[in-house]
C-alpha cells in the first residue's frame, strides 16, 4: 500500500473569503505580519502500489477538485 497526498487550493486569481476571514481574525488576536491566508483542503488516500500517477491524477480531477477554479497538487509520501 502506498500514502497520496492530494493538495486542493483555490486559484490564486478566485475569491478565497474562507482564507480572508481567517486574515482579517488574525490581528485581532494578536497575530501581526500575516498578509493573505489562503484555505484549501488536503486529502489523504491508501492506494495499492500498483495505482499509477495518471490515474491518481485523474481521481483528483474528477472528484477531489474543481479544475475549473481550484488547482491540486498530486503527491506520493513515505508511510
Amino acid at each position: 500500500m502506498a500514502r497520496v497526498v492530494v493538495d486542493v487550493m483555490p486559484k490564486q486569481e478566485i475569491l478565497d473569503p474562507q482564507g480572508q476571514a481567517v486574515a482579517n481574525a488574525l490581528p485581532r488576536l494578536g497575530f501581526d505580519g500575516i498578509t493573505e491566508v489562503r484555505q484549501g483542503k488536503r486529502f489523504e488516500l491508501e492506494v495499492a502500489d500498483d495505482v499509477d500517477d495518471a490515474t491518481l491524477d485523474n481521481i483528483a480531477e474528477t472528484l477531489l477538485a474543481n479544475p475549473v477554479i481550484e488547482d491540486f497538487v498530486v503527491r506520493r509520501v513515505e508511510a
